[in-house]
């Protein structure tokens, strides 16, 4: 096969895996045999130049003979855009789509690889006749269980810089950092440098790491759970300054945290299952009951249980009772409704909603 494709969400990856791949069939003793199109087009128009100069260069042979390789590179017009759905565009990429599918010459290679691709498209069900196709896109944070993925993604990308993590760092800088391959890789970068040949704590990802979106919304859950209402309140503060929706903050930051304490306590006092510092041995345990005694549980997408935010939040569980838990699940019930159907400042509802769920009983208010 000479015809390689590259695609996906995760540009970061995507523009790896086809500079990987280049180096690799390039060819070597011909400075031009290599020929790169950008792929980056303003509009139908342009989009159609790029396709008619990648055609040209995949049937113009090297003058002193030998292999060649074609790379469109960063292609951003095969989507389900306003430049992909033109009807100048989509007649230029059924002409490319043909001089692919037409048996290329062994000595001619061809790499491709681009953002969004719309799957729908004849383009994309060709090619998957024709080459061989790699779709790297970004993993949904929203979903449960993206967590145990991007672990896996760091770890690998972690042994290149000969890194190591202490107990708790790794799923730390995941929830930090989140899912962005380019940001990880920087985040890795910088913690390389300052921990050397020690392996990584999670406090030191706590200093060294940028903290994005998902690592605010980890901190927010975070400050619930050790019942710090002041620090809660300022980095909801800070975050509806920046433009965050309320109800965004509430469904992603407070909601799924006070379910999973709650799912914890109830582990706890009604199931007996014993909280220590050892992730495996609460793994095992929670692993041991009846399924019926877990249904309740968020699960992966291959159907586990969402183990280790469970174990987190059953190291602060004990900070509430199973009845304050109760009620804060109730609470947060009434600050959506309060959210969607009143005038309300939605940052006087957020605001009132964690200081009832974090003062104790008989707390000056």
């Amino acid at each position: 096969m000479n015809i390689f494709a590259f695609f996906g969400t995760d540009e970061a990856l995507v523009k790896e895996a086809a500079m990987k791949l280049s180096r690799e069939i390039a060819p070597q003793d011909n400075e031009f045999g290599l020929e790169i199109i950008s792929g980056s087009a303003d509009n139908s128009d342009h989009a159609s130049q790029i396709v008619s100069r990648t055609i040209e260069a995949i049937q113009t042979l090297p003058f002193f003979g030998g292999d060649k390789l074609v790379w469109l590179q960063g292609a951003n017009f095969f989507g389900d855009n306003q430049t992909g759905k033109s009807e100048t565009t989509l007649a230029a990429v059924e002409a490319l789509v043909e001089i692919l599918a037409s048996n290329l010459p062994p000595e001619v290679k061809v790499i491709i690889s681009a953002g969004e691709i719309d799957k729908r498209r004849t383009f994309f069900k060709t090619l998957g006749k024709c080459a061989r196709v790699e779709i790297f896109d970004k993993l949904d944070t929203t979903k449960a269980g993206w967590e145990s993925q991007v672990m896996r993604h760091v770890e690998d990308r972690a042994k290149t810089l000969k890194l190591d993590f202490a107990r708790g760092a790794l799923e730390r800088f995941v929830l930090t950092v989140g899912s962005n391959t380019r940001s990880i890789d920087n985040e890795l970068e910088k913690l390389s440098l300052f921990a050397g040949e020690h392996p990584v704590t999670a406090e030191d990802v706590g200093r060294i790491s940028a903290v994005t979106h998902a690592g605010v919304i980890f901190d927010i859950g975070e400050a619930v759970s050790k019942r710090d209402l002041p620090k809660a309140l300022n980095l909801i503060d800070h975050q509806l300054q920046r433009g965050e929706n309320a109800i965004g903050l509430l469904l992603a930051a407070i909601v799924p945290k006070v379910r999973m304490l709650l799912h914890a306590r109830d582990l706890i006092e009604s199931r007996r299952v014993s909280v220590g510092k050892n992730y495996g041995s609460f793994q095992s345990a929670l692993a041991a009951l009846p399924a019926g005694e877990t249904a309740h549980i968020p699960r992966n997408k291959d159907g586990g249980i969402s183990a280790y935010p469970l174990f987190l939040a059953a190291q602060a569980a004990g900070k509430f009772s199973l009845k304050e838990l109760r009620q804060a699940l109730d609470a947060c019930l009434e600050a959506n409704v309060r959210l969607v159907t009143t005038s309300l400042d939605h940052r006087l509802v957020l605001h009132q909603l964690v200081t009832r769920i974090l003062t104790r009983t008989g707390q000056a208010s």
